[in-house]
């Protein structure tokens, strides 16, 4: 009967684990509303705070910003290494844009507002493969792009997987 226990918490708790990976979650661009701006520093870069975030497909980021005074615009690698707002995939003029990451792979994103790009107002995410969600450091921006980039990261996530963690072993430990 131990054994059934034991076997049942554990099978319980992996599944747990594993659910909690396989949740898409809106990710607010920079972590706060204003965060779709010029940088006032490289270490103010969104393409810093991406480097500590890990995105899933199914995720989605959203970008709050006056929408009389800037634009989002997911554009190529190209595009993005050059600034260039001609030919963008999509152009967001909302003011509250949200873009769901369907894929694996970089993203690349940079505002529509002349000059503001070459001031470093761009963002570059990695989405993380199906494969490599559980094992895998998220990669840097930086081997997709060429450049110093920032990007959004949430620690409810690292919060959320502890606590499942902690649990297992006290499950673990009553049983």
């Amino acid at each position: 009967m131990a054994s059934f226990s034991t076997t049942l918490a554990s099978s319980m708790m992996l599944t747990l684990l594993l659910l909690s990976f396989c949740e898409a979650k809106d990710i607010v661009v920079g972590g706060k509303t204003d965060a779709w701006k010029v940088p006032s520093s490289e270490s103010d870069s969104l393409n810093h705070w991406a480097e500590s975030s890990r995105f899933r497909i199914g995720d989605s980021l959203v970008w709050k910003y006056d929408a009389q005074k800037d634009s989002v615009l997911q554009v190529n690698k190209e595009a993005y290494v050059n600034c260039n707002t001609t030919n963008p995939i999509a152009e967001h003029k909302d003011g509250n844009t949200k873009v769901a990451l369907d894929r694996s792979g970089p993203f690349y994103f940079i505002s529509g507002v002349k000059g503001n790009c070459e001031k470093g107002e761009k963002l570059v995410v990695v989405v993380l493969s199906t494969r490599h969600r559980l094992i895998s450091p998220a990669p840097s921006p930086m081997e997709f792009e060429g450049g110093p980039a920032v990007a959004p990261t949430s620690g409810a996530s690292s919060l959320k997987g502890g606590l499942l963690v902690v649990l297992a072993v006290l499950a673990w430990g009553l049983f």
